[in-house]
């Protein structure tokens, strides 16, 4: 008999899936262990009506492809029928009456997902059918033509309604985009209180949640620069989460853009992920598939953002247009104003310079770095 496809582990790999994960041999035992829970899980909550469904969260692409994101998950019959939470798109393309509805961050963590689903991805009038990994996760670029623009890509399992995720094309005339951190840079998570960064993330409500002050106007200003370039909101936070942060985004007026989140649980060859990776990788995506932007990095001093944006520079210097870091801490008397300065530093007298200086803005708040911005010639007046 052959197994139930709701119920193939996740370390089984799929003819065609081209997922890496599915290549390797043996995981690692934090990735078995959580394997053989989730098999459990999924077995029991099959046998009680739940059903598989995809959840789309927003893409990108460019001239004759899109990356494509998504999960498989378990949804109850409730969710079957239609209710199947928001999406981690940030296009404003969906209801907006539903903005403001009364979800909590728990409610997102609640999905059991389902690996090695079959779905089929059309876009345009191209049809691709592709697997999911041990995660439930669907993460591919793709062969489409879309024009320039945000566009839909359908996606469709067995068994389930046909559901659409947005994608932003980005043109190849695209000469700008933002790239921007999401805790303690756009909301106030105060991520170095453990307790409550939980608070924030699994209690409240999106439409309950503090954005910082003036980081919408700062994301919209550095997003006008260029209407057609993309927008990027960079985390390391988890997938789960998306919808709940997508709404946030909306709610408070941020520029629509994709979401590119991680995966908290194990992996194939060890116990945790590491966040400082995820975002160095997802940099570097996008400065190879988007070659002809300039991004503007926007971030905070209280983590990491500082040590990967100077990689960035290091590396790439040529894909970055700025970095922009809000000051966590007010303690000192020169925080309260903006500070304008370039990496490298100025090299001394009858050293060679540079080819390109890029500017660093440090600023407290999004007022502060808008500011800033003006007065580095980033903005407009």
């Amino acid at each position: 008999m052959s197994p139930d496809p709701l119920l193939v582990g996740r370390s089984e790999a799929r003819p065609g899936s081209q997922n890496p994960l599915s290549r390797v041999e043996r995981p690692h035992i934090a990735a078995r262990m959580e394997d053989a829970l989730d098999s459990r899980i999924a077995g029991h909550l099959v046998r009680r009506g739940w059903t598989v469904r995809v959840v789309p969260y927003a893409g990108y692409g460019g001239p004759g492809w899109v990356r494509v994101l998504a999960r498989t998950v378990l949804a109850a019959p409730a969710v079957a029928d239609g209710d199947l939470p928001d999406s981690g798109a940030t296009a404003q393309t969906h209801d907006p009456d539903r903005l403001l509805a009364d979800v909590r961050g728990w409610r997102s963590f609640l999905s059991a997902p389902v690996a090695g689903t079959r779905v089929e991805v059309r876009i345009g009038d191209q049809v691709h059918r592709l697997f999911a990994d041990r995660a439930g996760y669907l993460d591919r670029r793709l062969r489409g033509d879309l024009t320039p623009g945000w566009q839909e890509v359908t996606l469709r399992t067995a068994g389930a309604e046909p559901v659409t995720a947005p994608v932003q094309v980005v043109a190849g005339t695209a000469r700008t985009g933002v790239v921007c951190d999401i805790d303690d840079t756009i909301m106030v998570t105060r991520l170095p209180r453990p307790f409550i960064a939980a608070w924030n993330t699994f209690v409240r409500r999106a439409d309950a949640r503090e954005a910082v002050p003036g980081m919408t106007g700062l994301l919209r200003a550095l997003h006008a620069r260029d209407p057609d370039g993309p927008v990027v909101y960079l985390s390391t936070g988890a997938w789960d989460a998306a919808p709940t942060l997508a709404r946030f985004l909306r709610v408070h007026g941020f520029p629509p853009g994709t979401l590119l989140l991680t995966d908290w649980g194990p992996t194939n060859t060890g116990w945790f992920r590491s966040g400082p990776r995820h975002k160095v990788t997802q940099l570097r995506r996008l400065f190879h598939e988007l070659p002809g932007v300039r991004w503007s990095l926007v971030g905070d001093d209280g983590q990491q953002d500082p040590r990967i944006y100077a990689g960035a520079l290091d590396h790439h210097r040529d894909h970055v247009s700025a970095v922009l870091l809000r000051q966590l801490t007010l303690g000192e008397h020169v925080l309260s104003s903006p500070t304008v300065r370039h990496y490298p530093p100025p090299a001394p007298d009858g050293a060679p310079r540079p080819a390109r200086r890029v500017p660093v803005l440090a600023g407290p708040d999004g007022f502060a770095l808008l500011d800033a911005a003006r007065r580095a010639g980033l903005v407009g007046g």
